[in-house]
């Protein structure tokens, strides 16, 4: 039997439903209106009740418990916030006051939604009339007493002001407080004698502006006269002389009690006493002034005052010294003196002096001589006693001097700044004594300008001459220094030997190069040394060679010597070229020799072997010249005597003539052919069987040859000519266009030369042939070859 409940799925559709409706529900409101009222009205008088009501209206769609965040302000500011279910809050001000009227608005905040009220302007007219209360009503002119005015019932911060209306009716503003509650107490004071009224008032500052309150209640003061001014009285008399005795009487006539009494000078409290008081002193030196003498009850104060004048019997001493510059070991003397202003009264025979140092006596004179040294430097007074009519002593003390014998200067010393001196540059001297009491004054005469001086006040301070240039170290004897640090004092006086002990340094001069061996003997393969050396320089000095064609140094070295070299070994013909050097010492000046030019000669194999080459060239030459000029020879003698005679196979003998026309002909037909292309058969007369006649050129044409080549015949055949002699034949063309033979020669057989050339002809064989001037034909007895690039020569 099922155990669950039939309606569960009815159960968990309705649990959804629920749910869908709650989420569905908290993100449907909105806020319809926030009202704010003022009730009974936005206009009040000052003390009536008022209630301000802020209800909001909010549109949900069925959301239980919802909740309320009211906040109301009072312009712009946070005067009443509440957190509620309630759709309305209510804030009562009860009673309204002036500090409550301004612009009120009401924000309602609902979730994350809120809202506000139209502003309502709330005035409330009127403000407390303030009461005036004062602790004493009859105060003495210039006594302090208290006052306070308030309006208890007002709200905010409140200025209150103080006022004293004069028996004629003038008025008068005495006293202002700064912002405060609704009540105010201070102190006033009232130096005028006579009846006056006192009343306050006060003011509000709003944010529509001030707001004046009436006047208090006005309340009538007496100021009394406050008679505690002190009688005074100075004895003898306000002039006396220094020694006399002075007494000074103040007191006060008064009924008041607590009265005390203040005799002062300078603004330092001589005496103190209650009512009265009496002050007696000697008249010293200083003591003329104003005398005050004051009373004082509570905070009212009242002064009479007299000046005295303390004439003196006789003048403040005077401390000398002499004489004003002491240098150790001179004596000197001090002096102590008075002038008497009053001879009637004090003789010069009655003052007594004594000289102290550091407060200790040494004389009861007027005068001490001593010697100075150090242990007599120091401060030095003097004492005037005197006695007065009145037997009391008057003692006077001078200022003091201070005494300090000056140390002499010493022998002044001469030496190089920087302790190196380099001929040949400007440099400094430093001019310095050992000892000496500043200032000192330094002189420097030098022997090409001017004397110098220099003065040295504080310590630390240095005499440092600039110098120009020498060139020998002779010259440092003709530089002095003198110091001097009197002006009575005669100066000491340095030399310029003292600068020998400075380091002194000479600059190189200028090197010289030299080559071994000479410059013009160098060859191929031997080792040349540069010899780079200079007259003089302080050493050591440093050497660098260079060459002009390249860069940088080729060597260099620090040397103790005023010479040194450098080598170069296995010299090659890349080494020729100008070389020189540079020296340089610690003066850092660097000094360049002149450049030396090396030529490098070639070595005597060479020399040997390019003879023997071109000796080798010259033979080679000559033969060929030789074989060249025995050829020539040979062919101009075989165009002298060379004929070629070739027998006819046909019964009848026909002149064969080969003409530039044939021969050009020849060249574009196959060499198998060539024996039927280059000969043509002329007939002469009527032997001829060609009847067709060649017409004669208008000028007779120059005899043409033709070279014709000959190899070795064919062992197989009988040769026609044995040898390879080159036949030369010449043909003539008549007048009538007829061949003729030249020289009475035989004509070559036409039907041979066919037959010949027909036999060979595809095994002719093409070479080169050079064409002379004179057209001369070399004809091959086994083939002919005609080189048709040589038509045209």
């Amino acid at each position: 039997m099922d155990s669950r409940p039939p309606n569960l799925p009815l159960l968990l559709l309705t649990c959804l439903l629920h749910f869908w409706q709650s989420a569905r529900g908290q993100s449907s409101y909105t806020i319809d209106t926030v009202d704010l009222t003022l009730r009974p009205s936005s206009t009040v008088q000052s003390g009536t009740p008022v209630t301000l009501r802020c209800q909001v209206r909010v549109s949900h769609d069925n959301i239980p418990h919802l909740k309320h965040a009211f906040q109301i302000r009072q312009d712009d500011v946070l005067v009443y916030s509440s957190t509620t279910k309630e759709d309305s809050i209510t804030y009562e001000l009860d009673p309204a006051r002036a500090a409550d009227s301004g612009s009120y608005e009401c924000r309602v905040t609902v979730q994350d939604k809120s809202k506000s009220s139209f502003g309502k302007k709330l005035d409330v007219a009127g403000l407390q009339t303030p009461v005036l209360y004062l602790n004493k009503t009859s105060p003495y002119e210039s006594e302090e007493f208290t006052a306070t005015c308030s309006a208890p019932e007002e709200k905010g911060s409140l200025i209150f002001r103080f006022y004293q209306r004069l028996r004629g009716g003038a008025l008068k503003r005495i006293k202002q407080t700064a912002f405060t509650g609704n009540s105010s107490e201070t102190t006033l004071v009232l130096r005028r004698l006579g009846d006056s009224t006192l009343y306050c008032d006060y003011e509000v500052n709003l944010v529509s502006g001030l707001r004046h309150s009436n006047r208090s209640n006005e309340i009538p003061v007496i100021v009394k006269g406050l008679y505690i001014s002190p009688i005074m009285n100075v004895l003898p008399s306000t002039d006396v002389y220094e020694g006399e005795i002075i007494e000074v009487v103040c007191k006060v006539v008064s009924e008041l009690k607590n009265i005390e009494v203040f005799l002062t000078r300078d603004r330092r409290i001589l005496k103190k006493a209650p009512v009265g008081l009496s002050h007696r002193f000697t008249a010293q030196e200083g003591d003329s002034g104003k005398l005050v003498c004051k009373a004082e009850w509570g905070n009212v104060q009242k002064e009479t005052n007299e000046t005295i004048t303390v004439k003196e019997l006789f003048s403040k001493p005077q401390l000398t010294v002499n004489p004003t510059d002491i240098f150790e070991g001179d004596r000197f003397k001090l002096t102590c003196s008075v002038s008497i202003y009053v001879p009637e009264r004090i003789s010069n025979e009655s003052i007594q002096f004594s000289i102290y140092k550091d407060t200790v006596k040494l004389t009861s004179a007027e005068t001490y001589l001593t010697v100075a040294q150090h242990s007599k430097n120091g401060n030095y007074t003097c004492k005037a006693r005197a006695l007065s009519l009145s037997h009391r002593p008057v003692e006077k003390e001078s200022q003091a001097v201070v005494v300090k014998a000056k140390v002499p200067v010493s022998e002044p010393m001469l030496s190089v700044v920087g302790g190196t001196l380099v001929l040949g540059k400007r440099f400094q001297l430093l001019c310095h004594s050992d000892r000496g009491t500043l200032p000192i004054i330094y002189t420097l005469n030098s022997p090409d300008r001017l004397a110098k001086s220099s003065v040295v006040s504080k310590p630390g301070e240095e005499a440092i001459f600039n110098s120009s240039a020498i060139y020998k170290t002779s010259d440092l004897n003709n530089f002095l220094c003198h110091a001097t640090n009197g002006e009575n004092r005669p100066p000491m006086r340095g030399t310029g030997q003292q600068l020998l002990r400075s380091t002194i340094i000479e600059p190189v001069s200028r090197p010289v190069l030299m080559v071994q061996p000479g410059a013009g003997d160098v060859s191929e393969g031997q080792d040349v040394t540069l010899v780079c050396s200079v007259q003089r320089g302080t050493l050591p000095i440093s050497f660098a060679w260079f060459r002009t064609e390249t860069e940088g140094a080729l060597f260099s070295q620090t040397s103790n010597n005023l010479k040194e070299s450098y080598t170069i070994s296995n010299v090659r013909g890349d080494h020729r070229g100008e070389y020189y050097c540079v020296g340089n010492n610690p003066a850092n000046v660097t000094k360049q020799s002149l450049a030396v030019m090396i030529g490098v000669k070639m070595a005597g194999w060479k020399k040997g072997l390019i003879a023997v080459f071109v000796l080798c060239i010259l033979l080679i030459l000559a033969l060929i010249l030789i074989m060249a000029l025995k050829r020539r020879l040979v062919l101009f003698k075989r165009k002298r005597t060379g004929e070629l005679s070739v027998k006819s196979a046909s019964t009848k003998t026909e002149r064969l003539s080969l003409t530039q026309a044939a021969v050009n002909e020849a060249a574009n037909v196959t060499p198998g052919m060539i024996g039927k292309s280059v000969w043509s058969e002329h007939a002469s007369g009527s032997e001829s069987e060609d009847q067709n006649s060649v017409s004669a050129p208008e000028k007779p044409p120059e005899p043409q040859y033709t070279d014709v080549q000959t190899r070795q015949a064919d062992p197989s055949r009988a040769p026609v000519k044995k040898g390879t002699d080159t036949v030369y034949s010449e043909v003539r063309t008549s007048k009538q266009g007829v061949p003729e033979q030249a020289d009475a020669q035989g004509s070559v057989e036409y039907a041979q030369l066919n037959h010949d050339s027909d036999h060979h002809g595809d095994r002719g064989n093409h070479g080169d042939h050079s064409v002379q001037d004179d057209h001369i034909d070399e004809i091959d007895i086994d083939s002919v070859h005609i080189d048709t690039d040589d038509r045209g020569k």
